[in-house]
C-alpha cells in the first residue's frame, strides 16, 4: 500500500478483519523481514523539520525595517556634522532592538523541537509473533503494538484489543476527560479526533488499562506529524504597531527629505552663508527623527511585560503587549480558561425531587461521629454511596488523585460531611466489579446490618434504570417509574450536565459468583447525579467586558456542542439572535470562501480539528479582524503561531502551545487575558502620545526655523541650539510618558481597526496646530526682542522653544482629562524638572555658554520667557475642554 493510499482511508470505520487485510499484517504482526522492508518505503516514524535560517541571517533581518533603515541614516548623518553623542545613541537603540528581535524569533524556532518531544521513545510490538521493545521511530504500518498505562503512543493505530483502556487526548483534542477505547467499527463519516473511540493518536498519554492494535501511520503521516506540518507551515504575521511604524517611518522619511530641501533653497535665497544653512537643514533633520521613539516603544512593552507578570500573563514577544490593544476577536478554549477546568456536581435527582446540591442534607455531628450506613433517608444515602463507590485516593497533602468524574462525586460528598476514610472503619471495601465500557457499571460491596452486605452500583443512566426493579423514597421502596426517571435524565443531560446514575441492593452475604450478571440486577434505584465543569466565577464579567470594550468573545472547545452552549450562554458568549454554533463537522464541509460569509455570526464552535483552529483564524483575518487564540493542547500549536496573539495556557498547556505562543496565562484563566487587553491599550495609548509629543516638538522647531526668513527674521536657531533640544526634550521628558496610567475609558471604547493610522483621530491636526503655535511664539519673541539693544533674544527663544515643550508634555498626559484632575506621574514630573535644571544649565553656567552660544538671561527676561512657554500648556489645556464638553454634549442628546 502506498502512503497515498494509506492517508486516505478512514482507520476508524473499518473493522478489525478489514484492518489486517488492508495492511497485510496479522495477530502475530509483520515478519522482521517485511517489517524492513516497510521502513525502507515508508521512512522513519520521525517528524521532519524544515531548514531553518541561519542565526546569522536572523539577526541581520531585524534590519529590515524601513524605521531601524531612517535612524540608521539619521546617524549617519549625525556623524558627519559632528554630533557623535546622537550618533552613539541611535547605534545602541538599533542594536538593543536587533538583539530583542533576534530573542523573539529565536524562540519562535523552538516549537517544532517541542513537538519532536512528543514523540515516544520505544514501543513494545510483536513480530513474527515474538513480543519486542523497539525504537518507536523504527515502527511501521502494520506493526502490532501493545499499549500499556503510562505508555506514550508511538503511532497512529487502530484498536485491535482494550481490556479498560483509557487514554489522556487532552494535547490533541483539548478534552480534559481520559476517552475510554473500543474496538468496533465506527460506520460514522467525518468524526472528530475526540469522536475516534477505537483509535490511539501518537503522542498521547494511556492512562489506565491495557490494549493493543495495529499501526495505521507513522512519522508526518500521523495526526501529530500533521500538526507539524501545518506548524511549519505558519509565518507570523507582523503586528498593527510594527506595520503603523513602517508606514510612520516612510512619511516621515519624504516629509524630512522635502523639508530639508526647502529650508536650503529659502536660506540661500535669503543669503545665508551655505555651510551655515547647510549645517542647520542636516541638524533639522537629525532633529525631526524621533530616533528615542524605538527605546520607547521597547521601554513601554518591557514596563507592561513586567506588570502583566504580576497580573498571570508571561509575555513571551515583546510585540504581542502591544498587539493586545488592537484584537477585535478572543477565540478561548472552554475547558481551564473559562471554566474551572474541575468536574462538579450541580444537580442530584433524589427521592423523586430534581435539586441543587446546596439543598443536600449535611452530615450532621451526631451522625458524623456514628458514620454508620443506617440512615434511610435516601439523600443521605446517597451521599454515603458517592463517598464509597469511589476509586479516588488522597495524596500526602489532602489533595486528590483521580478520575475527574470520581473526584467531582468525593468532592461532593467530603463538603458535605461524608468523609470516606471515617466510612471505611466501619465499612470497608469487601470486593468489587470494575467499571467496563461494555457494561458501564462499577458496583462495590461494603459491611451492613446484622451481618449482612450492601453493593452500590453507578453508571450510565440507562443501564441503572434497565437494571433496578424498585426506587429509594423517604417512605422506604417503591416500582420504580422508569419513564420519569428517564425523562429526568435527559432534563439534567438538556442543561449540558454529564449524568450518572446510583442503585443499590442488600444482600444476605457477598454474592457468588461475583459477576455481573449475579451481582447487578434486581437493584434499587437511588438517584442521578449531573455535573458539569462550571464556568470560572469571573468569566461572565470579563466577557461582558470584552463586550463593552467592542471584543467579541468565541468559544473553540473539543467537547460537545449543547455542553458548550450552555457554558457560553452563563457567561455571556451566546446571548441573542443572529449568534450561532458550529461543530467541526458543518466547518469542514465549508470552502473558506463560504465560511468566511458566517464567521462573524459565530460565536461557539464544538468538536473542532487542528486545521479547523487555523481555519477559524484565517477566515477572521480575512474579514480584517485581529485575532486573539487561546490553546493548550499540540493541536492549537499552528492556530496559536498564525493569529495576531497566541495564548498558551500555563498550567495545562503543553510545550508545543508554550513555544508557539506569544504570551501565556500563569493562572489558565479568561480573566487575564481582558486584564491584557487593557494593558495593551493603555501602551499604545502612551506610544501614541510619545508620537504626539515628539512630532509636535518637531514641527514646532521645523517651523520656527522655516517661517522666520519668510518674516524677515534671521534663522532664531544654531545647530548646536537644534540639537539640545532634540536630545533633551525628546528624550528623558519622551520616556517617561511609558509610565502614564490608563484612560478611564480604555476599557468602553471598540478596538483600533487594525488599518487605522497612528496618526488618526486628530493626531496630525494636534501635531501642526500646536507645532504652529509652538514656532509662532518662538519667532513672536524673537519679533519682540530682537531689535531691543541689551536683551539676549536667541537665548530667549531657545529656552521658549525648550520649555514650551514641557508644558506641551504636561498636557497631552490625557486626551481629554484636565491636567489638574490627572494622579501625579512621578517619573514625568522628575523628568521635566531635570530637562529644566539642564536648560537652566546652558544658561546660566559660564562654561556652559560658550559651547551652546548662549547668554546669561536677566531675571526680567527669564520671567517673559517662562510666561510666554505656559502658551502651548494652556492652549492645549482649552483643547481637551472643548472635546470634554462636546462628548458630554453627545451624551446628552443619545440619552
Amino acid at each position: 500500500m502506498s502512503k497515498e493510499d494509506n492517508k486516505q482511508i478512514n482507520w476508524y470505520q473499518l473493522d478489525s478483519k478489514e484492518v489486517l487485510e488492508k495492511l497485510e499484517s496479522s495477530d502475530k504482526g509483520l515478519t522482521p523481514e517485511e517489517a524492513h522492508r516497510r521502513l525502507e518505503r515508508y521512512g522513519l516514524n520521525a517528524l521532519i523539520e524544515k531548514k531553518r535560517k541561519s542565526l546569522w541571517m536572523m539577526f541581520l533581518d531585524q534590519f529590515k525595517d524601513f524605521m531601524i533603515l531612517v535612524l540608521i541614516a539619521a546617524a549617519v548623518v549625525a556623524g558627519l556634522i559632528g554630533d557623535p553623542v546622537d550618533t552613539i545613541a541611535i547605534v545602541v537603540i538599533v542594536l538593543l532592538n536587533a538583539v530583542l528581535g533576534f530573542v523573539q524569533e529565536y524562540r519562535a524556532e523552538k516549537a517544532m523541537a517541542a513537538l519532536k518531544k512528543l514523540a515516544s521513545s520505544s514501543a513494545t510490538v510483536i513480530r513474527g509473533g515474538q513480543t519486542e521493545s523497539i525504537t518507536a521511530e523504527r515502527l511501521v504500518p502494520g506493526d502490532m503494538v501493545i499499549l500499556e498505562a503510562g505508555n506514550m503512543v508511538p503511532a497512529d493505530i487502530r484498536l485491535m484489543e482494550t481490556v479498560q483502556l483509557r487514554i489522556d487526548e487532552a494535547a490533541l483534542t483539548g478534552e480534559s476527560v481520559p476517552v475510554e477505547k473500543e474496538t468496533t467499527a465506527l460506520r460514522e463519516t467525518d468524526l472528530s479526533i475526540g469522536d475516534r473511540k477505537n483509535m490511539a493518536y501518537k503522542g498521547t498519554l494511556v492512562t489506565y488499562g491495557r490494549g493493543r492494535g495495529l499501526v495505521v501511520a507513522t512519522g508526518m503521516g500521523t495526526e501529530l506529524g500533521r500538526i507539524a506540518a501545518l506548524l511549519q507551515d505558519q509565518d507570523e504575521g507582523r503586528t498593527p504597531l510594527q506595520k503603523r511604524m513602517t508606514a510612520f517611518g516612510q512619511k516621515l522619511t519624504y516629509a524630512v527629505l522635502a523639508i530639508c530641501v526647502i529650508v536650503f533653497v529659502a536660506g540661500l535665497l535669503r543669503g545665508e552663508p551655505a555651510l551655515l544653512i547647510l549645517l542647520t537643514a542636516l541638524s533639522l533633520a537629525v532633529a525631526a527623527i524621533p530616533e528615542a521613539l524605538p527605546a520607547v516603544i521597547t521601554i513601554s512593552l518591557a514596563l507592561g511585560a513586567k506588570k502583566l507578570v504580576k497580573q498571570q500573563a508571561l509575555i513571551r514577544k515583546l510585540p504581542a503587549v502591544e498587539t493586545l490593544g488592537s484584537v477585535t476577536y478572543i477565540c478561548s478554549d472552554k475547558t481551564g480558561t473559562l471554566t474551572l477546568n474541575r468536574m462538579t456536581v450541580e444537580k442530584v435527582y433524589v427521592d423523586g425531587q430534581l435539586l441543587p446540591t446546596k439543598e443536600l442534607p449535611a452530615s450532621g455531628k451526631e451522625e458524623a461521629a456514628e458514620v454508620s450506613l443506617s440512615g434511610r433517608k435516601p439523600s443521605v444515602l446517597l451521599l454515603k454511596a458517592l463517598a464509597l463507590c469511589n476509586d479516588v485516593r488522597l495524596d500526602a497533602s489532602g489533595g486528590v488523585i483521580g478520575d475527574p468524574t470520581e473526584t467531582a462525586l468525593f468532592d461532593l460528598a467530603r463538603e458535605k460531611g461524608y468523609l470516606r476514610e471515617k466510612l471505611d472503619e466501619k465499612h470497608p471495601r469487601l470486593a468489587e466489579i470494575p467499571f467496563d465500557s461494555d457494561r458501564k457499571l462499577m458496583t462495590t460491596f461494603h459491611p451492613w446490618e446484622n451481618g449482612r452486605v450492601i453493593s452500590f452500583t453507578k453508571g450510565a443512566i440507562e443501564e441503572i434504570v434497565g437494571r433496578s426493579e424498585k426506587a429509594l423514597v423517604h417512605q422506604g421502596r417503591e416500582e420504580i417509574d422508569r419513564p420519569k426517571v428517564l425523562k429526568t435524565a435527559e432534563q439534567i443531560a438538556s442543561g449540558g450536565l454529564r449524568t450518572l446514575g446510583f442503585a443499590m441492593r442488600i444482600w444476605e452475604s457477598l454474592p457468588e459468583p461475583l459477576t455481573s450478571e449475579q451481582a447487578e440486577t434486581g437493584l434499587v434505584f437511588m438517584g442521578i447525579v449531573g455535573m458539569m465543569d462550571p464556568p470560572r466565577p469571573e468569566a461572565a464579567e470579563s466577557v461582558a467586558m470584552c463586550r463593552s470594550a467592542g471584543i467579541r468573545p468565541v468559544m473553540i472547545t473539543g467537547d460537545h456542542p449543547l455542553t458548550a452552549e450552555v457554558i457560553a450562554r452563563r457567561v455571556g458568549i451566546l446571548r441573542g439572535e443572529g449568534e450561532a454554533t458550529m461543530t467541526g463537522r458543518e466547518l469542514a464541509q465549508l470552502s473558506l470562501e463560504e465560511f468566511e460569509d458566517q464567521v462573524e455570526k459565530i460565536r461557539v464552535y464544538a468538536r473542532v480539528a487542528p486545521e479547523q483552529k487555523l481555519k477559524i483564524v484565517k477566515a477572521l483575518q480575512d474579514k480584517g479582524h485581529f485575532v486573539a487564540m487561546t490553546g493548550d493542547g499540540v493541536n492549537d500549536a499552528p492556530a496559536l503561531k498564525r493569529a495576531d496573539i497566541g495564548v498558551a495556557m500555563g498550567i495545562t498547556g503543553t510545550d508545543v502551545s508554550k513555544e508557539a505562543s506569544h504570551m501565556i496565562l500563569l493562572d489558565d484563566n479568561f480573566a487575564t487575558i481582558v486584564k491584557a487587553v487593557r494593558e495593551g491599550r493603555r501602551i499604545f495609548d502612551n506610544i501614541r502620545k510619545f508620537i504626539k509629543y515628539t512630532m509636535t516638538s518637531n514641527s514646532g522647531e521645523i517651523f520656527t526655523i522655516f517661517l522666520a526668513p519668510f518674516l524677515g527674521l534671521p534663522i532664531p536657531l544654531l545647530p548646536i541650539h537644534i540639537l539640545w533640544i532634540n536630545l533633551v526634550t525628546d528624550g528623558v521628558p519622551g520616556l517617561a510618558l511609558a509610565a502614564e496610567p490608563g484612560e478611564k475609558d480604555i476599557m468602553g471604547r471598540p478596538p483600533r481597526h487594525p488599518k487605522e493610522s497612528i496618526f488618526a483621530k486628530g493626531l496630525s491636526v494636534h501635531i501642526i496646530w500646536v507645532g504652529l503655535l509652538m514656532g509662532t511664539v518662538s519667532i513672536l519673541t524673537q519679533a519682540l526682542f530682537i531689535n531691543n539693544t541689551g536683551t539676549h533674544w536667541q537665548t530667549m527663544v531657545f529656552t521658549v522653544l525648550c520649555l514650551s515643550q514641557m508644558g506641551h508634555v504636561l498636557a497631552i498626559r490625557s486626551e481629554q482629562e484636565s491636567f489638574f484632575k490627572q494622579k501625579t506621574n512621578k517619573p514625568l514630573l522628575g523628568a521635566v524638572l531635570l530637562t529644566f535644571v539642564l536648560q537652566m544649565a546652558t544658561i546660566y553656567v559660564p562654561f556652559l555658554n560658550p559651547i551652546f552660544k548662549t547668554e546669561p538671561l536677566t531675571a526680567g527676561e527669564l520671567v517673559i520667557t517662562i510666561l510666554l512657554s505656559t502658551v502651548i500648556f494652556l492652549a492645549v489645556e482649552i483643547e481637551k475642554a472643548i472635546k470634554r464638553s462636546r462628548n458630554n454634549d453627545l451624551k446628552t442628546c443619545l440619552e
